[in-house]
């Protein structure tokens, strides 16, 4: 029963999801695909694997322990607060800090997590915008 309540509440995630995007105004110097097409094929493919989920539960679901659901609360609590300080102390640091926090709880150990944060950092900084050209948000340092 458990699978069917997660599939239909990710059905009407999905669905709330693609009426947000239809609402996404599009300016005159849009591309050809436009600026709702990434979020509308996300939201088809969070409906079409929820909808999969409902129709055809797991027998025996395994739901984890309530240690396992404290981990995720504290990632989503983690990647919320990157997005709210990422204009503030901009991408570098920010993306620094929540991809270190991450790896260290995902089994790094803590000099590991740091090289880890610190690296993809950097290394998604040079190449989206000293590469590609992209505009990063920019924190206090201007980087």
């Amino acid at each position: 029963m458990s699978d069917r309540i997660f599939g239909v509440f990710g059905v009407l995630l999905a669905i709330g999801y693609a009426m947000s995007a239809l609402a996404i105004e599009e300016s005159f110097l849009s591309d050809a695909v436009g600026p709702k097409a990434f979020p509308l094929i996300i939201a088809a493919i969070l409906g079409i694997s929820s909808a999969v989920i409902a129709i055809k539960p797991d027998p025996e679901p395994h739901w984890p322990d309530i240690g396992r659901f404290v981990e995720i609360a504290a990632a989503v609590v983690v990647m919320v607060l990157y997005a709210e300080f990422l204009p503030i102390i901009g991408f570098v640091f920010a993306t620094a800090i929540a991809a270190t926090y991450l790896a260290w709880r995902l089994g790094s150990t803590i000099i590991g997590a740091v090289a880890t944060g610190v690296g993809t950092s950097v290394g998604i900084y040079v190449i989206f915008h000293l590469v590609l050209g992209l505009s990063l948000a920019r924190g206090p340092l201007g980087f």
